[in-house]
């Protein structure tokens, strides 16, 4: 809102400064340290409106050290991380932008079904919260809406596309990592003739990667600042690559697609770090609020949504290797429990507890390190993503 009001100054008025609003950068810089501010200061009256309505954690006793201690610790913090996301995007974005409005959407429509599930397992004292085929539902809904935008909005500029209110269907495309002249068409998956059919390729593929990267976002949200401070690296790291894809220039020098109005994200982008970083203020251990579904299913939708927009999709497993790492464990633990009560009798486990992080847990390990070494494995995938620009 604030770019078009100094830019109505500036052309009104001729406004001294108006037009730093111009600049990416700037209004990054502001998203980011605005982010931050509402994290930390509307935080504490979030806190403790929750707490007012005790709509505390309900701590089940799994034998993980200092795990009781957790209990009645206010959840729902996601709404933290949302208001930090959404004003700031509001205040200092182009808000006509489509990729724009696609990521407020996904905000907002994750958080929504997150913040059902939490309300149904807190307030209502229901264990289950929002049915599982509820949730998928959601996950499918916002794919499809994702998915039809990205194939046919009239906004969506790819190289070799005019919207003629037609699919071309060569326009559907995504980065291969590691390999020179690297865009995969979509349209190699089908014979010739169906060339038309491939958006529903397209569609099918952005509803699972949705599903999987929020469900994988939900599953790391188990330790005080993991969730947060994972999703801040690879939030940053999609802002680099936003940013380097928006821009001609780059795009060109790196020989990676120019992505027409991309360039936008990275102020989404920005604020999207600011909530995550601001959230650890009142998330790093000891945790004084817990994000919720509420905001692990949000972040993971917007981490997704993101990928796709700057056609990054297939990076997901290396620069979300820590979600992947998560959701596999406990793939891997139920699929081999399940597996040998039926061979043997006597089910086994892989790990001593999923998922992942609960393992090292059991282990032996202090919360705080877990964390930090996820963070650590976190920065790792984050540079490797980002030495695919040169590595092919």
């Amino acid at each position: 809102m604030l770019y078009y009001l100094f830019d109505y100054l500036e052309q009104q008025f001729d406004l001294m400064g108006a037009t730093v609003f111009r600049f990416i950068s700037f209004r990054a810089g502001m998203a980011a340290l605005f982010s931050l501010l509402i994290t930390i200061y509307i935080g504490k009256w979030i806190i403790r409106a929750l707490q007012k309505n005790q709509l505390g954690e309900s701590i089940r006793d799994l034998g993980l050290e200092g795990q009781m201690k957790k209990q009645g610790t206010p959840t729902m913090g996601g709404l933290i991380i949302l208001a930090a996301i959404i004003i700031p995007t509001l205040l200092f974005a182009k808000i006509d932008n489509i990729y724009v409005i696609l990521l407020l959407i996904t905000a907002g429509w994750m958080g929504l079904i997150g913040f059902l599930d939490d309300y149904l397992k807190v307030k209502k004292k229901n264990k289950e919260g929002l049915r599982g085929r509820f949730k998928v539902i959601g996950q499918i809904a916002l794919g499809l809406v994702v998915g039809l935008v990205m194939v046919w909005h009239q906004d969506v500029l790819l190289p070799g596309t005019s919207f003629a209110g037609i699919i071309n269907s060569e326009a559907i495309f995504t980065t291969l990592p590691f390999i020179k002249g690297n865009e995969f068409y979509y349209n190699w998956l089908l014979p010739n003739f169906l060339d038309d059919y491939t958006w529903i390729i397209y569609v099918l593929v952005v509803i699972f990667i949705i599903t999987a990267v929020s469900n994988g976002a939900n599953m790391t949200d188990g330790l005080d600042g993991l969730a947060a401070g994972t999703s801040a690296i690879i939030g940053l790291t999609l802002g680099i690559l936003a940013y380097l894809s928006g821009n001609a220039i780059f795009a060109e020098y790196l020989n990676i697609a120019f992505i027409p109005n991309s360039g936008e994200l990275v102020i989404f982008s920005a604020a999207f770090v600011g909530a995550c970083i601001g959230f650890l203020w009142y998330n790093s251990y000891p945790a004084q609020v817990f994000m919720g579904d509420t905001g692990s299913l949000s972040i993971g939708g917007i981490i997704a949504v993101m990928a796709f927009v700057i056609r990054k999709e297939l990076l997901i497993p290396v620069l979300c290797g820590i979600f992947l790492i998560e959701n596999l464990s406990v793939i891997l633990q139920v699929s081999y429990f399940k597996y040998t009560k039926k061979k043997y009798g006597e089910g086994k486990r892989i790990f001593l507890m999923s998922p992942l992080h609960h393992h090292y847990q059991k282990k032996g390990w202090h919360e705080a390190k877990i964390v930090t070494r996820f963070w650590t494995t976190g920065i790792l995938l984050a540079i490797i993503t980002l030495a695919t620009l040169k590595l092919r």
